[in-house]
């Protein structure tokens, strides 16, 4: 089942969707002060629908634009998160227009990815049980 586009998204999904590595991301995140996922219990990443937009601009700009790291950080201290994601996105995600999911409490994420790994569990049990009868 897809995600909507609204939907936060794991580190392993973000890295698929901007097409970098996990490790990439994260040394992004220690590189570039906007670039700043929400952390939760464990210290697990979500992505925003703009954090993504976010890290395929840093991408565009390193990878395509040749820019340098110190050069995004450069462009940014001086022109601005605009100039780096282009004006029109920019101004929704300060509108917050691209944040379309409903505020989401401390919990609630873990909770929905231990259900999910337990329906996992029960399901691998119930295969195991069925290979095992006699």
């Amino acid at each position: 089942m897809a995600k909507s586009a609204g939907a936060f998204r794991t580190i392993s999904e973000a890295a698929e969707e901007v097409g970098a590595p996990q490790h990439v991301l994260r040394f992004w995140e220690t590189k570039f002060d906007f670039v700043t996922p929400v952390k939760r219990a464990g210290g697990r990443r979500f992505y925003r629908p703009q954090d993504v937009l976010v890290l395929k601009a840093v991408k565009r700009l390193l990878h395509d634009d040749g820019l340098t790291i110190r050069g995004v950080q450069r462009l940014h201290r001086e022109q601005g998160l605009k100039k780096l994601v282009g004006a029109e996105v920019a101004a929704l995600i300060e509108d917050g227009a691209l944040d379309s999911s409903p505020p989401v409490d401390d919990g609630a994420l873990e909770t929905s990815a231990l259900q999910r790994l337990l329906r996992d569990l029960e399901q691998a049990k119930a295969r195991l049980d069925a290979v095992l009868s006699p």
